[in-house]
């Protein structure tokens, strides 16, 4: 497979919540770069177009955009 991404990712597995306007949504965070994350939810839910994912043990809050979706599983690329 040809890597993509422009930062390598490291694995992890860390409770966040994605935010938007409408609420807030737990998830668990399974990778993440400097760019990017991937999140897995509970049950398939429709997104907008760009939310907040943030991260409270370790102060981490950044605007993101989904980038792919499979599933319960979504990639996501921080927008600066």
């Amino acid at each position: 497979m040809i890597e993509k991404r422009a930062a390598q990712r490291h694995r992890v597995f860390k409770g966040g919540t994605i935010a938007f306007e409408s609420g807030g949504i737990a998830c668990t965070v399974r990778n993440m770069s400097e760019g990017g994350a991937a999140i897995d939810l509970d049950s398939p839910v429709t997104l907008p177009q760009s939310f907040t994912l943030s991260i409270a043990r370790d102060n981490f809050v950044r605007n993101c955009r989904t980038v792919w979706r499979n599933d319960r599983r979504i990639g996501l690329a921080f927008v600066r």
